[in-house]
This record gives C-alpha cells, structure tokens and sequence, in this order.
C-alpha cells in the first residue's frame, strides 16, 4: 500500500479505517497498542505487591519515573529517526527493547533490577508511540485521523476493563511476575508478524525531513535531570542541596530546545499543545499511580478488588475519544480540548474525596471514570491538532516533542508526588492525609492547564507550522 501524504484526500471520500485501503495497517496498529496497555493495567495492579515483596516500597514511585525516563530519550531519538528513514526502523527497535525489559523484570532479583527493566520497557514504548503517530500522519488522510485515535482509545478498553481483574487474579493466584510473562505470549508473535507486513505497505519517509542534530544528547540531559530532581527530593540531605542545582540546569537548557518555540510560555497554537499534553498527563498518571497504591494500603483491598475499581476508566477514556473522532461533530476541535480539560480536573477534584476515610472506597470507581473521560476527548484531541499543526517532514519531530512533554510532565508529577509521600509516610493504614495531599496537588496543576486550554487555538495569521517545530528556538 503506498503512502498517503498528510492533508491530502481520500479520492474515494472519508472512506472507513477499515476499509481495504487502510485495513491491515489499522488492524497492526491496534494490536500493538492493545498488548501496550495490557502490560500498563496489570503493572499498576501489580507494582503493589512487587514492591513489597521486593521490600522497595520507598521505590515504589520509581516503577512509573524509570519508565518515562527512558521513554524520553527513546521518543527523542525516534521523532527524526521515523521523519529521515520511515517509522518501521524505530517501530522494530521499540518492539524489541520492550520484550527485553519485560523479561528483565518478570526475573528480577530485586527492586533495582526491576527498575532497569523497567526503563528498559520505557525505551521501547517510547520508539513505538512515536513511530505509530507518524504512521498516523503519513498513511491515513486528514479526515480519518480523529477515527484512528478512536481506535486507539478503543485498544485501551478491553485491558482497561479485565487488564487489572485478570493481573490482581495472576498476581494473587501465582505471583506478580507472571503478570510481566504473560504480556510476552502476545508480543512477541504480534511483533513477528506485524513488522513484516507494515514493511511491505511502503509508509515512506519524506524527503523534505532535516537532520536533527543534538536532540538525544538533549533528551539525556533532560532525562537525568528529572531522575536526579527526584533523587534531592526524597534524600533532603547534603546531597539534595548538590544535586537540586545540577538537575534544575539540565533541565533549563535541555527542556526548551526540546519543545517547539513558545511552550513554556504557552505560545497559541502547536506550543500550547504540546504543553497542555504534559500538564495532564502529569497530573492524571501520577494521581492514578497513587490511587492504587492507597486502595492497596490504606483501604486494605487485594489486588483484584483494587484493579476492579479502575476498570470503569477504560470505558470512560474510550466515550470520550469516541466523542471527539465522530465526523459530524460541529464542536471545533479547540473547544473539544478545553471540554476535555474540564471534565479532567473536575474528575480528578472528585476523586480526590476516596481518600478521606468517611468517603467509600466505591466513589473512586465514578469519579475515575469522569476524569478518563475528560483525558480521552483530550488525548484524541491533542493528537489530531498536532499533525494538523505540523508540515509532513515535522510530524515525527512534532509527535515526538508531544510525547516529551507527556513524559516530562509524569515524571515531574509522579516524582513530586514521590517527593510528598517519601517525606510525609507514616505507615500503611495512617497515611490517608498524604494520598489527600497528592490528589490535591494533582488537581491544582490540572486547573491550570484548564485554564490555558483555550490557547490551543493557532493565531489566525500564522501559518501552521512555520517556525514552531520542536527544537526551533526558546521555549
């Protein structure tokens, strides 16, 4: 199958994802997305228990930090990678480093070697999200963009729903590392047939792509400053007044020449975006670690019943994916994301009540699910505006500096959360004031991205891309 240019139309109209054209790569596309988020949902429901056994509690946020870490580096390195040679290179690279960390941490020893494994499955996932937005970009017109993404939510539904039921029954029946070894049973030959078959559909690099020199020196640095702000955070000793200096400059030179011109200070348009991207998927993620850490803890759930009470969220994300992908929608796709914003911050306010003792454990199954909602008409959203914002020979440079921004703004959250919970934790069952504490703070950087929201909208005598791809100039 050739490829389809970005902007350019369907000659046979808005035809179907599914259709014979585009078929087989939306088949491929959903598979790997569909084995990703079985191995997200049983690892939350999972991290728990490995954590105890591994007496790494104090580690415990790192299983979420290790991973996004090295996904940053990975999604830097994959964005010019996809633009100059294709997106089956990074894609097959991804693919294998992810079955290698797997295995890394269905056998580890100990909680550091877990972590490794860990960063490892962040290389991995990083090179495949990027690689799979440019497919995206390049394959599928225009108009059937906002119904891939769809699709992509609809992948998240099924693990969504049993992910966490069937890896707490694993986890409590045979043990955590099982969870990590049955994710292997489908990778590893969905991986094997679908490199295969998305080499022989042509989606080719473009031309006009420009080296990017500079840019995986600058994801490392920015990738060790967040480790190394974590590190100061949960010593609060003579180390952190060494180390909190050296990550704060790492991150003040590498962060900007990472993102398009203008993030930081929320420039209108592709900047906003991509900033809007970090801000909740910090807050939500990193909100969502703790969440099932304290029904474990605190409420004193097992496994199953603790994964159980997220499933809701799965079918919450997917409906409001499903709401911005519907092609007779009248709502601009700016006041989606706005929408969106609003029903996650409401939703992560709401939840924030599950963990004051007087308040069911039940509530978080309802209010999980509004805020997942707000996140998929966001996600969807976000995703289509990117690409529309974007020249053909900068989507993978652009998709990759919103997957930075996505990473950098979990790692910044999960690590602060991190931070609150390292020097505030008493002990399992009392720490009901610190779990409220994080939700808290979750929700306060989710009402500021709310609030910038509406700067999604590109001025009107902009071009769309022009002097705004990622690494350009000053965030």
């Amino acid at each position: 199958m050739s490829a389809v240019k970005a902007g350019e139309g369907d000659p046979d109209g808005p035809g179907s994802i599914f259709g014979p054209q585009y078929r087989v790569l939306t088949l491929g596309v959903i598979s790997v997305m569909t084995i990703v988020a079985f191995e997200a949902m049983g690892v939350i429901t999972a991290m728990p228990t490995a954590a105890r056994e591994l007496d790494g509690l104090a580690w415990y946020a790192w299983g979420s930090t290790a991973v996004t870490a090295a996904g940053l580096f990975s999604m830097a390195a994959a964005g010019g990678w996809a633009d100059r040679r294709g997106p089956v290179p990074p894609l097959s690279a991804g693919l294998v480093a992810f079955v290698v960390g797997t295995l890394v941490c269905g056998f580890a020893p100990t909680m550091p070697v877990l972590l490794v494994g860990r960063a490892l499955q962040g290389l991995g996932f990083g090179a495949v999200i990027v690689a799979l937005y440019v497919v995206i970009g390049r394959a599928y017109p225009e108009q059937l963009r906002p119904r891939v993404f769809t699709a992509l939510s609809g992948a998240w539904v099924v693990p969504g729903i049993v992910g966490p039921l069937v890896a707490g029954l694993i986890t409590d029946a045979f043990g955590w590392r099982w969870v990590f070894f049955g994710v292997l049973l489908l990778l590893i030959p969905v991986g094997a047939v679908l490199i295969p078959r998305l080499q022989a559909m042509h989606v080719e690099p473009d031309a006009d792509a420009a080296p990017a020199p500079g840019r995986k020196r600058l994801a490392l640095m920015a990738a060790v400053g967040v480790v190394l702000l974590q590190v100061a955070g949960q010593r609060l000793d003579v180390w952190s007044l060494i180390l909190t200096p050296i990550a704060l400059a790492l991150l003040a030179y590498a962060v900007p020449r990472l993102l398009p011109s203008g993030t930081l200070r929320a420039r209108r348009g592709l900047p906003t975006v991509v900033l809007i991207r970090g801000v909740f998927a910090g807050s939500f993620f990193a909100a969502e670690w703790f969440v099932q850490l304290m029904l474990v803890s605190e409420r004193g759930l097992s496994s199953v019943f603790a994964g159980g009470a997220l499933s809701g969220a799965a079918v919450g994300w997917f409906l409001g994916s499903w709401l911005q992908g519907r092609p007779t929608l009248t709502i601009t796709r700016e006041r989606l994301v706005v929408m969106g914003a609003a029903f996650t911050t409401v939703g992560l306010a709401l939840s924030s009540a599950a963990a004051l003792e007087a308040v069911s454990w039940q509530v978080i199954a309802l209010t999980w699910a509004i805020g997942s909602f707000g996140m998929g008409i966001l996600y969807g959203s976000l995703g289509v505006l990117v690409l529309q914002l974007s020249a053909p020979e900068e989507q993978g440079v652009n998709s990759a500096a919103l997957q930075i921004s996505d990473s950098l703004g979990v790692i910044v959250a999960t690590g602060l959360g991190g931070v609150i919970f390292a020097t505030s934790h008493v002990r399992a069952g009392q720490d009901g004031g610190v779990y409220l504490t994080i939700f808290l703070v979750m929700t306060a950087i989710a009402a500021v991205g709310t609030v910038l929201a509406p700067r999604v909208s590109a001025p009107s005598s902009a071009p769309s891309s022009a002097g705004s791809s990622a690494g350009s100039g000053s965030a």
